[in-house]
């Protein structure tokens, strides 16, 4: 089959399943199928090779069945990397691009700033963090060993250097920091049910579901930040006010709320006592 009969079948059978974005996705997998990106599917020839169609309809068959499409690609683009990625982990996010961004913000005026990340994931945020501030000594944690072997391929993927650690939250970790960093579980239990499929039947649970970590980050941040020190979250969409309360309560001040690229309240920081 010629490209444009294999995306306008692709597309077809995404659009029976209910994909939000069909022509799109049907795009990113047949340029996957045939080792080109996007902007050069067009230029790739009129004819796809029978086997290079056979991948395509595959992949097809994997997103019609709502699998997530970074799943189905295996990688994912965050800021200026592109990240490994699969069940282990959650998907990379561009509200979470706006909270690297923050991060950046907070470190600036530091040459060798000592960063940590709680709940590493994909290694997202560390990651973009030591690419982007290079004097940056990055720490990350996170309690899933599949979780970090997903981190610690990304590290030599992208020739970045972050020192990855297993534990819960703080443990067995030193400092003092001069930025703590998390985007912890923050999906409501009850919510998970209204989550689109890709979400809720793919992304790892405990990942998503809120348990508590916000609360107990923000406590023991305090005993492991340089007087100064920011902590910063990504936070659910409607609950910014909620953190921010909570940073003023236990202490921190200059606490700030961040928007996305929609307008939604969805970072929030603040800073240790000096």
């Amino acid at each position: 089959m010629n490209v444009r009969d294999l995306l306008v079948a692709g597309t077809d059978e995404l659009t029976r399943a209910g994909v939000p974005s069909p022509r799109v996705d049907a795009e990113w997998l047949l340029a996957h199928a045939l080792g080109v990106s996007r902007t050069e599917l067009y230029a790739n020839g009129d004819e796809a090779p029978a086997d290079r169609a056979h991948v395509f309809h595959e992949l097809v068959a994997r997103r019609a069945a709502r699998e997530p499409l970074a799943y189905v690609l295996g990688e994912w683009g965050f800021r200026r990397l592109t990240l490994s990625v699969d069940p282990r982990v959650l998907i990379p996010r561009p509200e979470t691009e706006v909270l690297v961004e923050r991060c950046l913000e907070l470190i600036a005026d530091l040459s060798e700033p000592q960063v940590l990340d709680v709940g590493v994931g994909s290694g997202a945020i560390a990651l973009s963090i030591a690419d982007e501030h290079p004097g940056a000594r990055v720490v990350a944690t996170d309690s899933s060993s599949a979780a970090l072997a997903v981190a610690a391929e990304n590290a030599a993927r992208t020739g970045l250097r972050v020192e990855l650690v297993e534990g819960e939250l703080f443990a067995g970790l030193g400092g003092p920091f001069d930025l703590v960093v998390s985007n912890p579980p923050y999906v409501a239990p009850e919510d998970v049910t209204a989550l689109p499929p890709e979400v809720g039947e793919h992304e790892p649970r405990a990942a998503l579901i809120e348990s508590g970590a916000t609360e107990a980050i923000a406590d023991q941040a305090l005993g492991r930040l340089a007087p100064g020190g920011s902590l910063a979250f990504e936070v659910a969409d409607g609950k910014a006010g909620e953190v921010a309360a909570l940073l003023r309560r236990l202490g921190y001040q200059e606490v700030t709320i961040g928007k996305d690229l929609a307008g939604r309240e969805r970072v929030v920081d603040g800073r240790a006592p000096r």
